[in-house]
This record gives structure tokens, C-alpha cells and sequence, in this order.
């Protein structure tokens, strides 16, 4: 069964299943310890950390593990924010970011700090420019990632460095979804990445301070990881998260130029194959295993458990998953459509037949799904034909009417979005159709809808319940 959700969770790698294995017979006693079991600990913790600072592009003494990326995420921005707090409680960051960062500058906002929000464009990409516009005065750190989780679009990690050491602002980049492949772009002050991103094992984290740079950790001092990672070092999963971030990086260049030429493949035969289909991020300027489309009128939550009947593993950033009802941060940011939402990312190995075997599945599964919920596909039904010039003044009985309400209230996309589709065809072109709703993923899908159908997205305007959105008929 393909498992194609890779940037959730590398499969595990097999050189770090080994180091695993041979470090919980080597690597169990506490590296602190002076005695001859803790001096092997601490020779094994060493050279882990010195294996993973080659592999970051820093020094051993800068870096330090947690107990997840999550975790190195939340100390290494609490911990810059703290060591500035006398230049200013400004923080920067962009609109695409991890929630892990999203979550540390709502709890920043709300302990009396300021954040900007940096919007991205429609590839998901910020504008350097506009993030260097961002940094002001009292900004105390700016956070901007390598590459983005959900559509794999690179970041202009490079400019937004020269744009902070103009501006003496700190810079943290989560290098999550981006170190297994490569270097990050010199000149960050902070770096932040998790282990089973590359195919090491869960629950290990890095965290990168360079020398220089004010830190001051937060929460209760620990001696341990020079007091910026609380707790007993996990040192096996160490070990082998050390061991699998070098071996998959001498694997990378020949590794990336054969999934790159896969996700190609995906990219180009998914809109040959299923109508209404937007593939989404920038398809230059991406990571080599990832991919994201987003269908018309299907529920995300339905097509990946269809996908997964058929043998697929992949994962969604759709508004219609059974955790949020809610729509993805990213695919909002960037103005796309959110519903059908379907990310497929490539763990090392996987083959064309693999690729193949998922392009022919793919069509008939989306094709299901929209019968199920009644959904049409094509352009929208013409309108009644006017009268001809001979015939009496005045509207005829069977003339379309110029305008159409469609209550789609209490209804979960995509349905506010089919219904649309349905009753489009039956106003004449310049007549508009107005969508009640209260899904909050309608915000989004609707706009997104009408700039793949090429219809006019008037606007929206507060109702009784929810919003109304209107949508002129051009084609």
C-alpha cells in the first residue's frame, strides 16, 4: 500500500532504525554521569550533536535537542522574544507559517506583545520585499520558514537575511520540510527542525541558536542542553536522528531529481484527468516530493478515506476534515481553493508504478464522490435563448429570472459551492446569484470557484445568519 504522506511523517529510515537499535544497548545511561556506562552516553551524544551541526551548517555548542520540533519551535522564539524584550515585543512572521509558530505569536499577542502577519501571493511565497517592509524598530524577531508544509513552496529564505541583518533583527527559520534535502541559506540566527520530517524517529527535535545572538530560555531552568531543552535526553532516538539526517542528505541530490520528476508527472496528469482540479503552489520553486490539488465540489474528509480504501495514504489541508471544519491557514493565505484539498508527498523510494497506479485510481475515486454528494462538473448550463425580434413585448414566462438566492445555511462545504454550480446556468450572463451560508470555508471556496469557472465574484455582505455571497454570470 504507497503511503504518500511524507511530510506528515518520514517512514522510518533504515540507517536510524540501526543506530536505534545498537544506541538503546549503548546509549541508556545518564551522559551526565562520570562513571564509565555515562561516559559512553556522553561520547554518543557528542558525536550526535556534531553530526547534526555539520548537517545544519552550524556550531556543536549552538545546537541543542528537544523532545519535538514543536517543542524547539516554542523555545526558540520565547527564548530570542525574552533575550530582546529591551529592543521591543515586535515579532514578525509570515501568513504561511507552521501552526507551532502561529500558536507562539498568538501567546505572545496575548501577553501584551504586537505580531505582523506577513501575506503571502497565490504561489504561497512572501514577497521579500514586503517582508522587509515588516521589520520596524522594535521588532525583536522575525520567523520565516525554509519551505512550506502543506504545498512545498520554497521561501526566499536568502533575502529575508540580508532584509533582517540590514534591519538587527534576529531571524528563525523552521527548516522542518526542507533539511532532509539540503543546507538552509546562510545568515539565519535561530534554525528549528523534527526528526521524522527526514525519516528519523518521532518525538526528537534540534533547536539552533548562533553564538551572538540574545536568548534568554523561559520556564524553569534545567541544566541540561546547555538549560534551552528541559528533561533526560532521549539519547537513542538522538543517535538515530543524527545518523538518519546524514545518511538521507548523501542520499539527496539523486534522491530529489527522481521524485522531482514524479511530482512532475502528478502535476501535469491530474488536470488532464480530473475536471475542476486546481493544482496549487509554486511549481518551480518547491521541494522535490511534494504536491497539492485541491478538487470542485468534493468533501476532503470523504476523498481521502476513498483514497485509502483504494490503497493511498495521503493527507488534506481542506476546510472538510472531521479535526477543524475549519479552512486551512495556508490554502486561505493564499487565496485558493480549500475544498477536495489533497497533499501527496513522495517518501524516498517510491517508484512509477507507484505514481501510475495512483493517477488511475485517482479520476474514477473524485468522480464517485461527487455523485455521492450531487455535484455537477463542466462550465455552467446556458441560458434560455432571448426571444426573437418577432415576438410579443415584454418577459416571457420561461425567461430567466436576473437574480437567484440559494440558502445553503447550515450546510457544510462543499455543498454552498455545488449549489452554485447548479442554479448558475439559470440566471442570463450579468445576472448574479447570491449564496447564503455560514460555513466558514464558503469565505474562501467561493471566490476560488468563480476564478475557475470565470465568473465575477461581486463580493460579500453580512446576513441574518452567516454571509451572503454574490456571484455575476459571465460565461
Amino acid at each position: 500500500m504507497p503511503y504518500f504522506d511524507a511530510a506528515s511523517a518520514a517512514p522510518l529510515h533504515p540507517v536510524a532504525r540501526q543506530a536505534l537499535l545498537a544506541a538503546l544497548d549503548e546509549g541508556w545511561a545518564d551522559p551526565a554521569r562520570l562513571y564509565r556506562e555515562g561516559r559512553r552516553a556522553r561520547l554518543l551524544l557528542d558525536a550526535a550533536r556534531e553530526a547534526a551541526a555539520e548537517a545544519v551548517g552550524c556550531r556543536p555548542d549552538e545546537l541543542v535537542f528537544t523532545s519535538s520540533g514543536t517543542r524547539a519551535v516554542h523555545s526558540g522564539i520565547s527564548g530570542a522574544l525574552a533575550g530582546r524584550r529591551r529592543v521591543g515585543r515586535h515579532l514578525v512572521v509570515s501568513a504561511v507559517e507552521h501552526s507551532s509558530v502561529l500558536h507562539s505569536a498568538a501567546a505572545h499577542e496575548h501577553g501584551g506583545g504586537s505580531v505582523t502577519e506577513v501575506p503571502v501571493e497565490r504561489s504561497g511565497a512572501v514577497d521579500a520585499s514586503v517582508f522587509a517592509r515588516a521589520l520596524r524598530p522594535d521588532t525583536a524577531l522575525a520567523c520565516l520558514q525554509s519551505a512550506n508544509h502543506e504545498v512545498g513552496t520554497e521561501q526566499p529564505v536568502a533575502e529575508a537575511v540580508a532584509a533582517c541583518r540590514e534591519a538587527g533583527v534576529p531571524l528563525l527559520v523552521d527548516a522542518a520540510q526542507s533539511l532532509g534535502w539540503g543546507p538552509v541559506p546562510e545568515g539565519w540566527s535561530l534554525l528549528t527542525a523534527s526528526a521524522h520530517k527526514w525519516g528519523g524517529p518521532a518525538g526528537t527535535g534540534l533547536l539552533a541558536v548562533r553564538k551572538g545572538v540574545r536568548f534568554a530560555p523561559q520556564g524553569p531552568a534545567d541544566e541540561r542542553e546547555s538549560g534551552r531543552a528541559s528533561g533526560f535526553e532521549n539519547l537513542p532516538a538522538i543517535v538515530a536522528a543524527a545518523a538518519s539526517l546524514r545518511a538521507v542528505r548523501a542520499e539527496a541530490a539523486g534522491e530529489a531529481a527522481r521524485l522531482r520528476a514524479l511530482v512532475d508527472l502528478i502535476r501535469a496528469r491530474v488536470p488532464e484527468l480530473v475536471p475542476d482540479v486546481e493544482v496549487v503552489g509554486d511549481p518551480v520553486r518547491r521541494l522535490p516530493h511534494l504536491v497539492t490539488f485541491s478538487c470542485l465540489y468534493v468533501d476532503g474528509e470523504t476523498l481521502l478515506q476513498e483514497l485509502d480504501r483504494s490503497g493511498f495514504s495521503v493527507s488534506s489541508g481542506s476546510s472538510c476534515t472531521s479535526s477543524t471544519l475549519t479552512p486551512s491557514h495556508v490554502l486561505r493565505a493564499m487565496g485558493v481553493l480549500s475544498e477536495g484539498n489533497v497533499r501527496v508527498s513522495l517518501p524516498a523510494g517510491t517508484t512509477r508504478e507507484d505514481v501510475d497506479r495512483f493517477l488511475a485510481v485517482l479520476s474514477p475515486v473524485v468522480a464517485g464522490v461527487r455523485e455521492k454528494l450531487g455535484a455537477t462538473t463542466g462550465v455552467p448550463a446556458a441560458a434560455p435563448s432571448p426571444a426573437p425580434a418577432s415576438a410579443p413585448a415584454g418577459p416571457r414566462a420561461d425567461s430567466p429570472a436576473d437574480s437567484l438566492v440559494v440558502d445553503a445555511l447550515g450546510r457544510r462545504c462543499p455543498v454552498p459551492v455545488i449549489e452554485l454550480a447548479k442554479v448558475i446556468g439559470e440566471v442570463p450572463v450579468g445576472g448574479t446569484v447570491t449564496v447564503l451560508a455560514d460555513d466558514e470555508a464558503a469565505r474562501l471556496d467561493i471566490p476560488a470557484w468563480c476564478a475557475m469557472r470565470e465568473q465575477e465574484y461581486v463580493g460579500e455582505e453580512p446576513a441574518e445568519r452567516g454571509s451572503a455571497y454574490t456571484v455575476r454570470r459571465l460565461v
